[in-house]
């Protein structure tokens, strides 16, 4: 019998976090894909099996919060967890006023974001 785990997408031009952040993932017991772009993840054909979505904010092309708007544009309900290099006061207020689920500033600890995915899935990341 095979178990599928919840699916956890990254979004980030970062081309390190996307090698590094899929794998801790996996140690946290999810199943995760990389991507690129906000675009590329809009065509990938993922965005329906995406549980959640750690999303970088400030990309070339669409940023995090367009796509945030895209995804509700199109009523995808994908929880998100920002995550950000720019230390700015205002960024974590604002993004999550709009909805996401929390925001990370790089460099984050496992343990944050491991709490960040508690609070964007609820039950789902309870059970270990």
């Amino acid at each position: 019998m095979t178990t599928t785990l919840p699916l956890v997408s990254v979004v980030d031009d970062d081309e390190s976090v996307r090698e590094s952040l899929p794998d801790l993932l996996r140690a946290f017991g999810f199943s995760a894909m990389a991507f690129s772009s906000a675009e590329e993840f809009l065509a990938s054909g993922s965005v329906a099996q995406t549980r959640c979505l750690v999303l970088d904010v400030a990309m070339p092309g669409m940023t995090g919060p367009e796509l945030q708007s895209e995804l509700q544009r199109r009523g995808e309900s994908i929880p998100i967890v920002f995550i950000t290099a720019h230390k700015d006061d205002t960024v974590r207020p604002r993004l999550m006023g709009q909805g996401a689920a929390d925001c990370l500033f790089k460099p984050f600890s496992d343990t944050a974001l491991q709490e960040a995915l508690k609070a964007a899935l609820g039950p789902l990341t309870t059970a270990s």
